[in-house]
């Protein structure tokens, strides 16, 4: 694909467009004073962009930032190098804009080539609707909504595993979520996004099941294990994934995209790296490191309100003997042994996990033991095409077991100062379960 140059732009479209998509000067939403180095343009200046396809702007989405208040992260990506690209974005129905570089770096982890855009926005608004559109050159997507975060009161969706065969299975799960929860502000994916991390036609199916979502909410990724995975089933860096999420800058830079935290709400998020099997060879210090960085990370907070997002599980299962007749003992996991003595010094209050392809409350736990001052377990379940019917035994620390064999599911998680409630529904709308906590 040729690049325009400033010159042949110019020439195509005329000065007043070439100011929109080159950056020369900026409004500032909320006054009228102009700054160097941004832009002003209008929607008049709009109606001479062409619309984006597939190949200039696919997989559109906002990822989360550390505060959600004044600030959103907007990555896309193309078929072609797109040296020009930004993102503009605007009051909601306002005609002044104002528009932000983005990247253009070439990826390929062996299985295709793609370019991947992302543009930081920060400067923003508490509590205020914004629109924004992605492009390059003469080329502009339609404006999409974009609001910030405020106040303590919001509801987020909550989806498990999503690896699928077909990812029709996830679209069929997270879509009707989303068309019920329009009021959702964000959404959480616990890990386990693909079935091959390393698989690019994955992803791409992964981004467009979920496209009318991802574009108007932030997402919250978790890497999981089989992010972990290269094309031929071998242990791999995660580099599809931590390329293709452009994360909180507060973890550790020995260990970009991998862990991370953000506010929302009176709500600390702490999301965890698990795969410190999977990454042995590759990042030997990486359980030392993370611990050590959980426990700055929780001294740091002075959020009311703590959860942590990870993708292995705390407990171990024993096997159903119907369906596997291989002997394990029930009990806790290495990640659970080595976290939940953290969490109750830290006093977290919820930790969302995922890995098991299976749903389960089991209340709060402190101390390796049930106690109603502890921490609220909730394993969140499937929301891909892998599942593992009646694989599990129940647990003894388990107070709900959703009907075997069981599908899939999706989380709501309504917060408010005083409380988080979480409801885990069936894809048609059917409640399984509720669980909540109160301060």
């Amino acid at each position: 694909m040729k690049q325009l140059t400033r010159r042949d732009f110019l020439k195509a479209t005329g000065a007043a467009v070439v100011a929109a998509a080159f950056g020369v000067y900026e409004f500032i939403p909320g006054t009228k004073s102009v700054a160097k180095q941004a832009v002003k343009a209008t929607k008049a200046t709009a109606a001479h962009y062409k619309l984006t396809s597939d190949v200039d702007a696919a997989n559109i989405r906002q990822v989360i930032t550390a505060d959600s208040r004044t600030s959103r992260t907007i990555m896309w990506q193309s078929s072609y190098d797109e040296a020009e690209a930004v993102v503009e974005y605007r009051l909601k129905d306002a005609e002044d804009t104002l528009t932000v570089s983005a990247t253009d770096t070439q990826f390929s982890d062996g299985s295709g080539q793609t370019y991947i855009h992302s543009a930081a926005i920060s400067g923003l608004t508490p509590g205020t609707d914004y629109e924004y559109r992605v492009g390059y050159a003469d080329k502009r997507s339609s404006w999409l909504p974009l609001k910030t975060a405020d106040g303590t009161d919001f509801k987020a969706l909550i989806f498990p595993d999503s690896q699928s065969a077909d990812y029709s299975v996830w679209r069929n799960t997270a879509m009707p979520a989303w068309e019920r929860n329009q009021d959702a502000r964000f959404f959480i994916n616990i890990g386990d996004l693909v079935d091959n991390g390393q698989a690019d036609y994955q992803w791409n199916a992964w981004f467009d099941a979920c496209e009318d979502m991802i574009r108007r909410i932030p997402v919250v990724p978790l890497d999981g294990n089989h992010e972990m995975y290269d094309l031929d089933w071998q242990m791999h860096m995660p580099l599809s994934y931590t390329h293709l999420f452009e994360l909180p800058k507060n973890g550790l830079p020995d260990y970009p995209n991998q862990f991370y935290s953000f506010n929302w709400g009176d709500i600390h998020f702490t999301v965890l790296d698990t795969q410190f099997t999977e990454l042995k060879d590759f990042e030997p210090n990486l359980l030392e490191d993370e611990v050590a960085w959980f426990k700055e990370d929780m001294e740091k907070t002075k959020a009311p309100w703590k959860i942590v997002l990870m993708h292995k599980d705390v407990l171990q299962y024993s096997f159903n003997p119907e369906t596997r007749p291989t002997a394990r003992e029930e009990g806790f996991s290495d990640e659970g042994k080595i976290f939940m003595p953290l969490f109750d010094r830290y006093g977290v209050d919820v930790v969302l996990s995922g890995h098991l392809h299976t749903y389960r409350n089991r209340g709060r736990i402190r101390n390796f033991k049930r106690d109603e001052t502890g921490t609220l377990y909730l394993l969140t379940g499937v929301a891909g095409d892998v599942r593992y019917p009646s694989l599990w035994k129940r647990h003894s620390l388990d107070i709900y077991v959703p009907p075997q064999p069981e599908t899939d599911n999706y989380m709501t998680m309504e917060a408010t100062a005083n409380s988080v409630r979480f409801r885990c529904f069936l894809p048609d709308g059917t409640l399984l379960d509720t669980a909540e906590i109160r301060k």
